[in-house]
């Protein structure tokens, strides 16, 4: 093996290890996704603090890579604190903001 397969090698074995791990969202990330709009709607948020707002709902990030050709970067699941069958909200980048997926 070359040492550019190597390289190759331990770089993507490295990255696999970690793809699908959840990340801890900060502060930062929690006021930018109580900025889009079907959040705010949601939740009926006005004035509420990221802090605030994280103690009520359930919510993952994930540094996404897809299998195939297809989304790489942050991606967010939000849950309120209240199964209604409704589906969790998905959060992805497009064109450097949060959009919502579903």
């Amino acid at each position: 093996m070359t040492e550019w397969a190597v390289a190759v090698s331990v770089v993507y074995n490295t990255n696999t290890m970690y793809v699908n791990k959840p990340e801890d969202i900060s502060l930062a990330e929690w006021r930018e996704i109580m900025q889009v709009q079907e959040v705010k709607e949601s939740w009926g948020l006005s004035d509420e603090t990221p802090e605030e707002f994280a103690a009520n709902v359930y919510a993952v990030k994930f540094d996404f890579v897809s299998g195939s050709p297809g989304y790489v970067g942050d991606l967010y699941i939000i849950q309120g604190d209240t199964l209604t069958g409704d589906a969790p909200f998905v959060l992805a980048r497009r064109d450097g903001a949060l959009h919502l997926l579903n």
